[in-house]
């Protein structure tokens, strides 16, 4: 490996619209000897590279092969930290970990599926034993989600309840009309259809509960905001209470319309029916077809909307002194468009990996070991427009 004051970054699905704003913003860092920019699309990543040439990173194009896991060691080998953005992770997220740490080679990515939170949590052993620090989903949610969950919950004696909560199809600051990236049939839809299928992974009365996606949680946010979001099988219940004491419940929680969580029961209906495939059901989210939106209103009928909630947010209930508290982190600012607001907090995390801020090995949740400050701090200087420091990306409101 090099010097500890230059380091060699593999940004494994660099190229691809996740990978692109992590890569942007490690590549204006001066503390990097080489930016490695691995994708199966080497024509994109070459584009990539020379479009960011001449910067503070020399930046060095390379075909990758997420699923060899010889060509994947060989790759880590020489490398000091792998950025991963290739999904789904419920496929490649636990043999893309393994692979760095049996090379020796500190990791961060963006999962956000449970499964392999958990299989991946399981490493964290032979990640210590081997010298590894390795930060999972380090995205948007989970990843800012979870630095929401801190702030919130570090205000609390006992924390009784902490639920995280992202938009679907609600405004919000950071949306970008123009941001496709999710569009169409892509690792991130077909993860999206996993996590609405199935049984998901909650926490319940102070233990992990098993449950059926979509269920309707109301929420009573500080400021007498309520609302109805609806369960997604995120990491969030998976970590949250083994970072802190969770003494009842914890979700992960879409804020969505009801229009939309009705077409989604009808696709998770039919996903576990054997009526699509989880790449079917991604590819009508794009094509409903009459059919299945007539279905769908049989749904919609009996469903609450999101009331006056905000978009992006955690709210912790507790006590503070002895007195019970409702505390709310909310987000009123991000990086535009999903792509961006999930690549650059990666980018975020790996910085505080290389320069020596994170030094637990073992694989951790990004709340467990990243400066939820420092955090937001930089959030703020990569949203848009640019801010100037925590204070305005989030709020944190309490009753």
């Amino acid at each position: 490996m090099t010097e500890p004051d230059k380091r060699t970054v593999v940004a494994l699905g660099g190229a691809g619209a996740m990978g692109r704003p992590a890569v942007e913003v490690m590549a204006a860092r001066g503390d990097i000897a080489e930016l490695v920019i691995a994708d199966r699309d080497l024509a994109a990543a070459e584009r990539l590279a020379d479009r960011l040439a001449g910067g503070a990173t020399p930046l060095t194009p390379h075909a990758a092969d997420a699923t060899d896991p010889v060509r994947l060691r060989d790759l880590f080998q020489d490398a000091d930290l792998v950025i991963n953005t290739t999904g789904p992770f419920f496929r490649l997220g636990v043999p893309i970990l393994q692979a760095a740490i049996d090379t020796g080679t500190h990791y961060v990515d963006i999962c956000d599926d449970w499964e392999p939170t958990l299989d991946m949590l399981a490493l964290d052993t032979e990640a210590h034993d081997a010298g590894v620090i390795a930060v999972i989903g380090a995205g948007a949610s989970p990843g800012t989600s979870n630095m929401l969950a801190a702030l919130a919950a570090r205000e609390l004696d006992t924390v009784d309840d902490l639920h995280t909560a992202w938009p679907v199809d609600v405004p919000f600051v950071g949306d970008d009309p123009a941001d496709d990236s999710v569009s169409g049939l892509s690792a991130a839809t077909v993860h999206w259809m996993q996590q609405l299928s199935g049984t998901i992974r909650t926490w319940s009365a102070g233990e992990p509960a098993e449950r059926p996606p979509l269920e309707a949680v109301t929420l009573h946010y500080p400021g007498r905001r309520k609302g109805t979001a609806y369960t997604v099988g995120h990491p969030e219940p998976v970590t949250l209470p083994r970072t802190r004491s969770v003494i009842r419940g914890s979700t992960c929680v879409m804020v969505v319309r009801p229009l939309t969580a009705a077409y989604l029961m009808t696709l998770r209906d039919d996903i576990d029916r054997g009526r699509l495939t989880l790449e079917q059901a991604a590819a009508a989210l794009d094509d409903p077809g009459a059919r299945r939106l007539a279905r769908s209103a049989v749904h919609r009928l009996s469903l609450r909307g999101p009331g006056a909630l905000p978009a992006f947010f955690a709210l912790a209930t507790g006590t503070r002194g002895g007195r019970p508290y409702t505390i709310g982190a909310r987000l009123v600012a991000s990086p535009r468009g999903m792509a961006r607001a999930t690549g650059i907090p990666l980018a975020l995390a790996a910085g505080q990996i290389l320069d020596g801020s994170v030094r637990t090995p073992g694989v951790h949740a990004p709340d467990a070991v990243l400066d939820p400050d420092r955090y937001f701090d930089e959030l703020a200087a990569h949203s848009d427009p640019p801010r100037g420091g925590r204070g305005q990306v989030v709020e944190v409101d309490r009753a």
